[in-house]
């Protein structure tokens, strides 16, 4: 069986073919520049070369369109017809109160994805694009909905709810969601293999580190806390996001600054974070270069900010579960960046944490490898996220 997992941003779309007999992937792709000029198809097949294509894609359905002709293509492409198919797995990021598990797609799903565009207006819309899109070209294919937000859905009251008046939950449905789901169930599963034992026996801390981050508390396979909350921009410092801050100096940069609420919101999203910090960019490679090769004190500053609030939140959650028994680091970050890790774990003995520098150090990662000390009460990994094999489970799961 074949699943096709579709992952649609506003003028991207991410995409992958995986034969789930194996749990091989057979292609890989991107398209870039959606309804922009220069929009730009990649595609990459075992053993093949990468394929390109350059073309005008005015919306999501040429460009699902173009994907699923890439994949039929006779040099470039990997199954003879779409037929091969068996389902599509769509990644979305908001599904509310409402899914705490992934679902099969109809008309009622739509409409409360529809809904719940409104707590996500940046993801939602595209993700429903891209659904719309595939249910046209392919009306007999299964579809399937896998909500970044479902599997922190275990949380209890007390991790979710904020201390606002009660009616802002009960009328707007404000509250702690949290994001990328998929990778954190995915690598709390991974861990518990490498340390061979059941996931419900252990507790595990999370960390997601990318352009966006997210730490997660998972509790016998359950999220339990995380570190995102209403929308991606809360918790820990990433790329352009700020993460947390005290609410009041959104009041204050609008009373006495003289920003607009729309300002306000760019520089919390898109100009904070380790960009705001360092002055550089997001890409931690030239963080790492600035401090490498120019000793640059914001670079420095920007890296230890990102490690002082990862051991910080390592520390809440071990506390939040009773204790910690592995710790995973994944995402780009979170893979590849050592002294990122080394900052987060090092001086935490008093909590059974021991890092081996030189693992650490290592970049060959392969499919996970351990970077605790073999005396470690606490296994620390680096293990690559695998968000959409996840994805595709989760399908597989509901058509079969």
């Amino acid at each position: 069986m074949k699943v096709l997992v579709i992952n649609c941003g506003s003028s991207s779309l991410k995409y992958q073919l995986i034969d789930m007999s194996n749990e091989e992937s057979l292609a890989q792709g991107l398209v870039e520049r959606i309804g922009i000029s220069g929009s730009i198809l990649t595609q990459k097949v075992e053993g093949k070369d990468k394929y390109v294509v350059e073309t005008p894609l005015k919306d999501h359905q040429d460009a699902i369109e173009l994907v699923l002709k890439s994949l039929v293509d006779e040099k470039h492409g990997i199954i003879k017809s779409m037929d091969e198919i068996s389902a599509v797995g769509h990644r979305v990021v908001h599904g509310g109160e409402k899914y705490a598990t992934s679902v099969v797609i109809d008309e009622e799903v739509i409409k409360a994805l529809e809904e719940f565009s409104k707590l996500a207006p940046l993801h939602n819309p595209p993700n429903i694009i891209g659904i719309n899109a595939c249910k046209a070209l392919m009306p007999k294919t299964p579809m399937v909905a896998v909500f970044d937000t479902a599997f922190h859905q275990t949380m209890p009251e007390k991790a979710f709810m904020y201390p606002l008046p009660y009616e802002l939950y009960r009328e707007d449905h404000i509250r702690r969601y949290g994001f990328h789901g998929t990778s954190h169930m995915y690598v709390s599963g991974e861990v518990a293999k490498f340390v061979n034992k059941n996931v419900k026996d252990i507790k595990t801390i999370t960390c997601h580190i990318g352009n966006g981050v997210s730490i997660t508390a998972v509790n016998g396979g359950e999220s339990v806390d995380t570190t995102m909350g209403f929308t991606p921009l809360d918790g820990v410092i990433m790329g352009s996001r700020s993460g947390s801050i005290d609410p009041a100096i959104v009041t204050y940069l609008v009373k006495e600054k003289g920003y607009s609420i729309d300002e306000v919101d760019s520089l919390l999203n898109k100009k904070s974070g380790v960009l705001g910090v360092s002055g550089i960019g997001t890409d931690f490679r030239d963080i790492r270069s600035a401090v490498e090769n120019d000793n640059n004190p914001r670079a420095l500053l920007a890296m230890d900010i990102f490690g002082y609030q990862v051991k910080k939140q390592i520390g809440a959650y071990a506390a939040v579960m009773g204790g910690v028994d592995t710790i995973v680091f994944t995402a780009g970050i979170g893979e590849h960046a050592p002294e990122i890790r080394e900052r987060a774990l090092t001086n935490m003995e008093f909590l059974g944490i021991e890092i081996d520098l030189e693992k650490n150090s290592s970049h060959n990662i392969g499919d996970g490898m351990e970077i605790s000390k073999e005396s470690s009460k606490v296994k620390v990994f680096v293990i690559p996220t695998n968000e959409e094999l996840m994805i595709a489970k989760e399908t597989l799961d509901l058509v079969k």
